[in-house]
């Protein structure tokens, strides 16, 4: 017999985590993109409640919506299986490059690839690296480094536009997707003179995956110097190049 004083019993309706689970399992892969009735039916939630927790979702990263397919994993969801994996095999796949580029340039160099406004440093090598703000591991703001805009450069506006919320106030989003257009007619060469987090300037390039997307980026840093960057331009993307070339011959390999 239940008394006054006894809680009401939690097991009549889902928790939020059980709710969120559901939303989540909906997606039974990073491409399945699936509509708001789908996916209230699918979980038994109510159309609203469902719809409340989504826009939830995407507000974190979790999912992302656009107006024409309608909801898909975000880039949160995505990174989380298999990061490490693809991160160790892209440092593996660069190292050569990257090796090649600091004897060729004599300046820093950087591997990095995005996570979320962030950029997270996988490799740094080269003349005078102490000198530039970065660490392996470590992360900066992406719209502050060279490195950084080549890959904001190629992200979804919509979801860039998410991505800066996390970051604001301080950015000029106007400005930034006007930097960012730049960055592409220039075929991805993303050039920062002085960075605003310290006295260095540096130049970057896109890696690409075997679908084309972006999968990371590759950055020459004159350590404060004052060394021309702009020479270094031509060897910098033909590496970057080649980093993407072995990059999807690799996944084509491990794809069969």
């Amino acid at each position: 017999m239940t008394t006054a004083t006894e809680a009401p019993n939690p097991a009549s309706a889902p928790s939020m985590i059980t709710r969120v689970t559901a939303i989540l399992d909906t997606f039974d892969s990073s491409q399945r993109c699936r509509s708001l009735q789908e996916i209230a039916s699918m979980t038994g939630l109510p159309r609203s409640t469902a719809h409340r927790i989504l826009e939830q979702l995407v507000e974190l990263g979790w999912v992302q919506h656009a107006a024409t397919s309608g909801y898909r994993l975000g880039w949160r969801a995505n990174h989380m299986p298999s990061r490490a994996n693809e991160d160790s095999q892209l440092r593996a796949v660069a190292a050569h490059h990257l090796f090649v580029l600091a004897v060729q340039t004599r300046l820093t160099i950087h591997l990095a690839v995005l996570d979320g406004p962030f950029v997270r440093y996988l490799d740094k090598i080269g003349r005078k690296s102490s000198l530039v703000p970065s660490r392996v591991g470590g992360t900066l703001p992406a719209h502050l480094t060279a490195v950084g805009r080549v890959m904001l450069a190629y992200v979804d506006p919509e979801r860039l536009d998410l991505m800066l919320e996390r970051v604001r106030p301080g950015v000029d989003a106007a400005a930034l997707h006007r930097d960012l257009a730049l960055v592409r007619m220039r075929g991805g060469l993303s050039t920062l003179h002085r960075s605003p987090l310290a006295p260095v300037a540096c130049i970057g390039a896109p890696l690409f995956d075997a679908e084309h997307r972006i999968a990371g980026a590759v950055s020459v840093c004159d350590a404060g110097t004052g060394e021309p960057l702009d020479r270094h331009a031509p060897v910098l993307l033909e590496r970057a190049r080649r980093i993407s070339a072995k990059l999807a011959k690799v996944e084509a390999t491990a794809g069969e």
